[in-house]
This record gives C-alpha cells, sequence and structure tokens, in this order.
C-alpha cells in the first residue's frame, strides 16, 4: 500500500453507533434542521428521502442527543396513545402508507400539547403521503421537512474511506473511485461492499485492493450476495 490518502472537506457527527454521520451537499439541510433541535415549528420535523440516504442514521444522532424513543407505528395500540405521547421525543418511520390514520392524528395532537417533539422518518414527503382523513393531511402539512438525497461523489467516497477505516483498513484512492463508479449510491450499499471485501481479503490471506473489488457479487453480474451493487460506467473525476 502507498502512503496516498484521500482527503475530504466534510464535517463529522457522532452516530448512536460507533459510526460518524458524515456531512455534506445532500444531507446539509436535514443536519441543520436537527441542529435546530428543540426549536422546530411545532417542535415537529418530518425526515424524507429514498432509501440508503442515511435517514435512520441521521435519527439516530437525534436520539443520542434527545433521548428520542424510535416508535413502530404498525404495532401501536390505539389505547396506548395517551400514555406514548408523554415520551418527551419519539421518531417515527412511517412506510408507503400511513396505517391507522386516526391513531397517528391522536398521538401528533397530544404529542403537541403535552410539549413532545417528533421526528417523523419516510421515503416521501408528508404532503405527499397517501392520506385520507382530511384532519391528518392538514396536521401534516404544517411539519417542516427536511429532504435527504443521495450521497453526492465526494460524501460518497468519505463514507467508503470510513468505513474501511473502522475494519482498520487504508484503501488506495483507485479503489475508492472504482468503488464509487460502480457501488448502489447508498450507505447501505457502501456497508455491503466493504464488509463483503474485509472477509474476502481475510478468507483469503491477501490485500483489500482493485483486484478483489472486481470480484463484488453484482458488479460484474455475478451472484446476488452483495444486492446493493450493480454496475455503472459512470466517471468519477
Amino acid at each position: 500500500m502507498s502512503g496516498r490518502q484521500l482527503a475530504f472537506d466534510l464535517d463529522h457527527r457522532p452516530a448512536l453507533s460507533a459510526e460518524d454521520f458524515l456531512v455534506g451537499p445532500s444531507n446539509q439541510d436535514a443536519v441543520a434542521w436537527i441542529d435546530a433541535w428543540p426549536d422546530w415549528p411545532g417542535r415537529a420535523l418530518a425526515l424524507y428521502g429514498p432509501a440508503g440516504a442515511g435517514k435512520t442514521h441521521l435519527a439516530q444522532v437525534w436520539r443520542a442527543r434527545s433521548g428520542a424513543t424510535m416508535l413502530d407505528l404498525d404495532r401501536l395500540d390505539p389505547a396506548a396513545v395517551p400514555d406514548v405521547a408523554r415520551e418527551a421525543a419519539l421518531a417515527i418511520e412511517v412506510g408507503d402508507t400511513v396505517p391507522g390514520e386516526r391513531t397517528l392524528l391522536h398521538l401528533l395532537n397530544l404529542l403537541r400539547a403535552e410539549g413532545g417533539s417528533v421526528l417523523l422518518l419516510s421515503r416521501a414527503a408528508p404532503a405527499r403521503w397517501d392520506v385520507r382523513l382530511p384532519d391528518l393531511a392538514s396536521r401534516l402539512s404544517a411539519i417542516a421537512c427536511a429532504r435527504l438525497g443521495p450521497p453526492d461523489d465526494t460524501l460518497f467516497q468519505a463514507i467508503l474511506v470510513k468505513l474501511f477505516a473502522d475494519r482498520q483498513v487504508r484503501p488506495e484512492p483507485e479503489l475508492i473511485r472504482f468503488l464509487v463508479r460502480r457501488l448502489d449510491r447508498s450507505f447501505a450499499g457502501a456497508a455491503a461492499a466493504v464488509a463483503w471485501l474485509d472477509h474476502a481479503a481475510l478468507e483469503e490471506q491477501r490485500p483489500v485492493n482493485l483486484s478483489l473489488a472486481r470480484r463484488i457479487p453484482g458488479l460484474s453480474g455475478g451472484g446476488g450476495e452483495c444486492g446493493a451493487v450493480h454496475d455503472s460506467d459512470d466517471v468519477v473525476r
């Protein structure tokens, strides 16, 4: 391995786990909103964006700061809403559909009355959710929103370098650029590829390098063990 390293002008934020949350253009607005807590309008915020953009990771950053509880809306008993609403802060993950619209409306209203904070996580902005209850739609339209986009080239390179560093691996810049061109642009895709490379290198007693990376399943139409990879000819400069 040579001594060359990639340098990135990115902020680092502590996460609930041992990882760092890296800040770049695709998520800096969302991070600014997290930093503004508890001064959110109505003490509510919705983070939305595609899968793998880092919503859950950023929610963990907020949970570490606020002491929030993660809520599974699908499993929430309507009778338990008054007790749940007494939590100081809640992080709620919402899918493509909203189960129990009246339950969610009741929870949001009680949280507001109790002065609690709520962070909603979803792929689409709340105004675009498939909601039929007018009162809930009105309530959601008033919630501040922040979008997380897929990591750009610089941020994605930094994520890969950080994931390798967590495993005490110092990758060559050529390897990082190769992976940026070919991996699915998501935190999950990066983590899956780095884990595969580290495991293969240890098993075969060889360094993590470009030659090994060319064998990641999925890069050249191979198997699906690392499902978050695809082949792409986009060039990163």
